[in-house]
């Protein structure tokens, strides 16, 4: 399968689309380095000006972005993204567009997270490869209270797969479909998941920017829907004990000259050797990208046995307890998912981690162990050392020391992306240590 055609994707485009539509206001969009969606508005008669490059903004108030002294910065609209919101009223329409992060000296601002996605996949072009990756969106539906404020209640009780009047959700959930079907998402499936008030929207594959920003709309369509039903809808990995956790679940694949690059019909498991490499490469890396695709303290609440989320680094052709699973389909739908992330993450730095880890093991030649295709949680610590079958990070602090200590995963998120990430996500592993928490005060407050 191929990536569908961007039916917009030039600035005349836009403006035509623009006045045909009586938009009236155009949101801006961009992304601070942990992936919070940032937006500036403007009318349509400043979108001229927007797609020259001459709005600015102040980057020193974005997370991770700069520091005062170095604060100006300026906005460029990608014309491929437009896209209206399908809520706004009918009167005076809202558009929106992504936007790449540049300096006032006309250069690309080096912590745009847009723009490390961008150099990663340029290096993957100039080895001839079109990089894919499909992201599952997993999410849980809390009330809200009569200011329509987030409280810790959740929707229903409903399981995997529930319908309605179970399911209370299906409601919401439908609303969200139709909505993302009106910013040009191809929905392949909708369902109630497995703990009580989860659910699960998939879409499909495309190409890794595309679907990089299309994460970040789904974020903000699942929130928004879920508002207008007096709902509050979390990305939060592991809000509920004793239950699964929300994954970002993300299958990848290569295409090169209109064919997918992980299929050999004629080897083991129909996998080629490209694609083996790349899973090597992922593997080899995975305690680094574990920082950014598990970037809260939370994260790791729910990467534990028993819950579907892997905690070790070993790859299997259908096994689900393994990090990497190699789906069933094969032909040009090969791929490979890697199961580890959350929505927490900026998904612009994790697919570009992914990509640089999969396409380094591509250029050194590396080799996967053998898959295991058994449950990983049941191994012993002698097995798992036979099967060459590491261990991923146990908490933020751990990753953290990966990430610092990984050369290659450094190099795909620039110096300047590190060093803020690190400070940042540092200080948030202290403040979380230094707290005392409920459990604690349940625990030993009486007892001692």
């Amino acid at each position: 399968m191929k990536s569908r055609c961007i039916v917009i994707c030039t600035k005349e485009e836009v403006l035509s689309k623009v006045k045909e539509e009586n938009v009236e206001f155009i949101m801006l969009q961009f992304t601070d380095i942990f992936g919070i969606l940032k937006n500036t508005a403007i009318t349509v008669e400043e979108l001229e000006k927007a797609f020259k490059g001459e709005l600015m903004f102040d980057g020193s108030s974005i997370d991770g972005f700069a520091r005062v002294e170095e604060s100006d910065m300026y906005l460029f609209p990608d014309p491929a993204t437009f896209a209206i919101l399908p809520w706004s009223p009918e009167k005076d329409k809202t558009g929106r567009l992504m936007c790449d992060v540049y300096r006032t000296n006309d250069e690309p601002f080096e912590g745009c997270p847009r723009g490390i996605l961008k150099r990663v996949l340029k290096e993957a072009a100039d080895m001839g490869y079109i990089v894919n990756i499909g992201p599952e969106g997993e999410f849980f539906l809390f009330h809200t209270d009569e200011r329509n404020r987030p409280v810790f209640d959740i929707h229903d009780e409903a399981g995997y797969f529930d319908l309605s009047p179970t399911d209370k959700g299906e409601k919401a959930r439908r609303e969200m479909v139709l909505a993302l079907k009106k910013m040009g998402f191809r929905i392949e499936a909708s369902h109630h998941e497995v703990a009580p008030s989860q659910h699960e929207i998939d879409f499909q594959y495309d190409e890794a920017l595309k679907n990089a920003d299309n994460f970040i709309t789904f974020k903000h369509v699942v929130r928004n829907i879920a508002h207008q039903h007096g709902l509050y809808a979390t990305f939060m990995p592991k809000p509920l004990a004793g239950e699964n956790g929300s994954a970002m679940h993300c299958h990848q694949s290569l295409f090169r000259n209109g064919k997918n690059a992980f299929y050999d019909r004629d080897s083991e498991n129909q996998l080629s050797q490209t694609a083996l490499q790349y899973i090597a490469g992922v593997l080899q890396h995975a305690p680094a990208i574990a920082a950014i695709g598990n970037p809260t303290v939370n994260s790791y609440k729910r990467l534990e046995p028993g819950y579907e989320a892997p905690v070790n680094i070993a790859w299997s052709t259908f096994n689900r307890s393994a990090l990497i699973r190699v789906p069933a389909a094969r032909g040009s739908s090969t791929r490979m998912e890697l199961r580890s992330p959350d929505a927490t993450c900026n998904p612009y730095l994790l697919f570009a981690v992914m990509i640089k880890a999969g396409i380094d093991g591509i250029k050194n030649g590396l080799e996967p162990p053998e898959p295991l295709d058994f449950n990983v949680y049941d191994m012993s610590a002698e097995q798992r050392e036979k099967a060459q079958v590491g261990i991923l990070p146990r908490n933020l602090r751990e990753a953290l020391e990966a990430l610092e200590n990984d050369t290659l995963i450094c190099e795909a998120l620039g110096d300047h992306m590190v060093s803020r990430f690190l400070s940042i996500k540092y200080n948030e592993w202290q403040e979380y240590g230094s707290e005392v928490h409920p459990w604690e005060i349940a625990r030993y407050f009486k007892k001692y």
